[in-house]
């Protein structure tokens, strides 16, 4: 034996050697469980070592208060996506028709699984790599493929937060800078800039001068410095909130997750006084039923559903690994799931309300451009005033009396109508105009804040709200990256969240070329949702299949203390993994069928129009796809074929009395069955675990045979009985 070996301890050692564990059980005595544990992890399916388990017990950092919890995983769920994704998706896909099959995948997929997550983290108190080691060795990388999910939904989502802080601080002025276009001035002659004639004072401002964007995602023109600086400062304050852990990060989310439900909430008081909100709100609850016939639909419903709540991130395993063992994690999935829920139709309502406004204002524009048309027509004698109702009045035209004029100069002059260019300017037309994700932000919403009363504090507050959400989201994925690397690989925590930050500031500079928004399209459209829909379903296989539903309700009850309902047996089990494969076939389908592309803004159109990847974007693409879910083949063919040690061959026995550790861990083959230390055998513990290690499909718990009378405790605990004069 080698003279290094930690059997040979004994031999340096003053404590007390029990000779066998039959001595030790002999001499046992009642022990408080609380305060003294014994764990013993040798079989195949052992997934953990017992001595690092209740180290990370006794060290592991807390939450201050279920508060504090509570609002961390709410800040990482609720974020940019329930502000401007789930309105675009409503206004898409039907209106109230598309709560349909959100609200029945929230029920079906989103809260069970959200409640697995939830458990499998506080239940093992590991990271996501922690955990999947833990349930199932070969599916272990899983939580090194949510690693990397999270790494790239991290590099553009505080680009976003970039663009975030550029407009809070360009909000500080009156009139707001994207309100009227610029006056290109030659001598003597002022001309407005074409770009932005041709389009809208908000639509140049975004793609001219905050993204200053190039025409294609083949023409990179550069690093923008402006939001260069603004990406600099996101990845500050990201740094910052989360060098320390939950310990910095958990007061941060007292304000990020609590401000913008005030913002939230004084928009839409403000919102439904606007003339016209009214409309816009009846317009989204107004349901086009053969929108939920759409298999379309339900596919974008569920992912959104998947990114609402930050499943398959590893963010929602990493916050609830820092929670107690008798914490009620199924009242926090269904709280968590239901406010996530209420935020996203509060913002649908705030949204509605406001662009219900801008379309009434869009609208009178549309009437008075067009009756000033009519008008040059009747002076010109092109049309007939005998065509124009005797009651209507130009200088108090409604839209009303537009209408009715409208409709006999359409009927008379029907041959040659097309040729006057008239519009019809119908409500109806503003409120169908989709605006999507960054869209509904950057330019309809901040167009409809120019003509609010003291219009630069609605946009402070709104862009400071949107600083938040993004904020307490990417403080939730930076803990799927560090909380797993930190729990696995040990590394000191400060250094390695620095050198993260440092890292992604440097990769993200991508997005902050001209040409950058368009790569932005690329990870957020398409990088992260195949890997996020396999993360998760092999999540559920994982407990539902491998594990074993009944022996995971099992360990529920005894962590919880009450039985769950049966209805998550039969979601895990059956319904939840059916309905994610019919999603992931769909998500290929759809990729093959329509190939990836993005809008691109074209300068002289001044005007989007949808571009294909080139062949070498469609590389990274698909390269991004592969890495993200490549550790998951790897992890399994390496441990299937005994490449990759999965702690089977490890023995470890670990007794702690207070804060006092002694551990025997990769003891030689003919040792590992021989030592116990301890300082007395009238101090050995209990040998019933506080947690059983997974055992395999169709193994034993430990805790169900410990009263073989042979002296065995399932296949894990083995009992020594070859004299120490052997050794």
């Amino acid at each position: 034996m080698p003279k290094n070996s930690k059997v040979t301890q004994r031999e340096h050692s003053s404590e007390h050697v029990t000779e066998s564990v039959a001595d030790l059980l002999a001499l046992e005595e009642p022990v408080d469980y609380k305060q003294s544990v014994l764990n013993v992890a040798g079989e195949a399916g052992s997934k953990q070592k017992a001595a690092e388990e209740e180290l990370d017990a006794e060290d592991r950092p807390a939450w201050n208060s279920k508060l504090q919890y509570i609002l961390a995983q709410i800040g990482f769920s609720v974020g940019l996506g329930n502000i401007w994704r789930f309105p675009y998706l409503c206004q898409k896909n039907g209106g109230g028709a598309y709560l349909v099959p959100y609200l029945v995948l929230l029920i079906i997929i989103g809260i069970p699984l959200f409640f697995l997550e939830l458990a499998v983290g506080q239940r093992i108190r590991r990271g996501s790599i922690g955990v999947w080691h833990y349930v199932c060795p070969r599916l272990g990388g899983i939580g090194f493929s949510s690693c990397i999910v999270c790494l790239f939904v991290g590099l553009y989502y505080n680009v976003i937060i970039g663009w975030s802080i550029f407009y809070f601080f360009k909000s500080f002025q009156y009139p707001l800078p994207w309100s009227e276009c610029p006056v290109i001035r030659n001598g003597s002659t002022a001309v407005v800039e074409a770009e932005c004639e041709k389009s809208s004072a908000t639509t140049y401002f975004w793609y001219r001068e905050a993204l200053d964007i190039s025409d294609s995602i083949s023409e990179s023109g550069g690093l923008n410095w402006k939001m260069t600086l603004c990406l600099l400062v996101a990845w500050s304050i990201v740094g910052m909130a989360v060098v320390k852990g939950i310990q910095s990060s958990g007061k941060v989310m007292y304000f990020s997750s609590l401000f913008p439900y005030v913002v939230l909430a004084c928009f839409l008081v403000r919102g439904l006084l606007l003339r016209g909100a009214v409309d816009g709100i009846l317009h989204m609850f107004t349901p086009k039923l053969d929108k939920m016939l759409d298999p379309q639909v339900w596919r974008e419903a569920a992912t959104q559903v998947f990114f609402a709540l930050g499943l398959g991130f590893g963010g929602v395993i990493a916050f609830s690994s820092y929670n107690k063992q008798d914490n009620n994690c199924h009242f926090d999935a269904a709280l968590v799931s239901f406010i996530n829920f209420f935020t996203s139709v509060l913002a649908t309502l705030v949204v509605f309300a406001v662009l219900g406004f801008k379309a009434n204002i869009m609208n009178e524009k549309c009437v008075v451009e067009n009756a000033e048309k009519i008008l040059g027509y009747l002076n010109t004698n092109v049309l007939s005033r005998d065509l124009i109702p005797p009651h209507v009045n130009f200088s108090h035209l409604t839209t009303k009396d537009y209408m009715e004029m409208y409709n006999v100069i359409m009927t008379v002059k029907e041959d040659q109508f097309s040729a006057l260019g008239l519009d019809p300017c119908l409500l109806e037309d503003e409120l169908d105009k989709s605006v999507q994700g960054t869209g509904l932000a950057f330019i309809a919403f901040t167009e409809a804040m120019t003509h609010f009363p003291a219009s630069p504090f609605w946009s402070v507050m709104f862009f400071l709200m949107l600083i938040n959400l993004g904020l307490g989201s990417m403080i939730g994925t930076m803990a799927g990256i560090t909380t797993p690397i930190i729990d696995t690989f040990k590394v000191p925590k400060e250094m390695f969240t620095v050198g993260c930050c440092v890292f992604a500031f440097f990769v993200g500079l991508l997005f902050v070329q001209r040409s950058g928004n368009y790569f932005v399209t690329m990870f957020d459209d398409y990088s992260a949702t195949l890997p996020l829909t396999v993360i998760v379903i092999l999540e559920n296989i994982a407990v539902a299949w491998i594990y074993g539903t009944k022996k995971f309700m099992q360990e529920l009850t005894e962590m919880l203390g009450f039985r769950p309902y049966r209805f998550y047996f039969y979601m895990w089990k059956f319904v939840s993994p059916l309905c994610m494969a019919v999603l992931t076939t769909a998500s290929v389908i759809q990729l093959g069928v329509t190939p990836p592309g993005y809008s691109a803004w074209i300068k002289e159109e001044a005007a989007e129009r949808y571009l294909y990847f080139p062949n070498w974007a469609m590389a990274i693409l698909i390269t991004l796809i592969v890495v993200a879910v490549l550790p998951i083949p790897v992890v399994f063919f390496l441990r299937h074929f005994h490449l990759l040690s999965d702690g089977s061959n490890t023995l470890s026995v670990s007794y702690k009395k207070g804060r006092m550790m002694k551990d025997i861990s990769n003891l030689e083959e003919n040792d590992e069955t021989r030592f116990i230390l301890s300082k007395v055998p009238s101090e050995a513990p209990s040998p019933m675990p506080t947690h059983r290690s997974y055992l395999g499909p169709g193994s034993t718990s430990p805790l169900e045979t410990s009263g073989n009378p042979n002296g065995r405790y399932g296949s894990g605990y083995l009992l020594a009985s070859t004299p120490e004069s052997e050794l």
